[in-house]
């Protein structure tokens, strides 16, 4: 799906990536996807015909999105963005990464009942804490609150703990040493307290330069520099 793994990939997914050098606002349509499996894409080309590509699956549309607007549905396939053929996740990315907010753009989606359908939907501005969730995945990682957790004296409250939850495998992050249960202390020498503040520290976040984490891990403090993620 474009991300390190296709398990963080369908867990985070989150419409759409921009470059790395780009500082203008990511585009946004409010999905998440995933990638096909081989037995899907013998079913779709079975019953469509599809010979170049197979598309995108939307897992779930986020209610009052763009993508909700536009009249996209969960199981929609994606397989053409203003005319360009969509053979994978990272592809899509990249589409909607080049296409201008606010400008109307046709997403051409397969459905069960209706077949092919072109639909037009204006991008909006991704906003901070979704596209934290995003940095956090381009570098290999996810991250959780968990509900209760006892600390030691003189640490933080229960309940506002923003830890690891995945580390893909081959990532930046499991090459820098960062493990599942790490519990993150600041984000490029800037304080976090909850899993929120961390989304929002990361949107800040270049994707072309290192990212700085410092995490509590059994008691001891460790610093962590995790390398750009592979661009290409």
């Amino acid at each position: 799906m474009g991300l390190v793994l296709r398990p963080l990939a369908a867990a985070c997914a989150l419409l759409a990536l921009v470059s790395a050098a780009d500082a203008r606002p990511w585009g946004w349509l409010g999905v998440r996807i995933r990638d096909l499996s081989e037995q899907e894409m013998e079913d779709i080309s079975r019953r469509h015909g599809l010979r170049e590509g197979f598309g995108v699956l939307i897992v779930e549309v986020m209610a009052d999105t763009p993508a909700a607007r536009a009249g996209l549905k969960n199981g929609d396939l994606v397989v053409a963005f203003n005319g360009r053929p969509v053979v994978d996740t990272r592809m899509l990315q990249r589409l909607i990464a080049s296409a201008s907010l606010g400008d109307e753009a046709k997403v051409t989606v397969l459905r069960a009942d209706t077949g092919r359908r072109a639909l037009t939907v204006q991008l909006a501005a991704m906003p901070s804490d979704v596209a934290g969730d995003r940095v956090a995945a381009e570098f290999g990682f996810l991250i959780r609150e968990p509900a209760s957790e006892a600390e030691p004296a003189g640490r933080r409250p229960a309940g506002i703990v923003p830890s690891i939850s995945v580390v893909a495998r081959g990532s930046s992050a499991e090459e820098a040493g960062l493990r599942v249960g790490d519990v993150i202390v600041s984000v490029n020498e800037a304080a976090v307290l909850s899993r929120e503040a961390v989304r929002i520290a990361l949107a800040e976040v270049p994707l072309d330069r290192p990212l700085h984490l410092t995490i509590r891990r059994e008691g001891t403090v460790l610093s962590l520099s995790l390398a750009p993620s592979d661009r290409r």
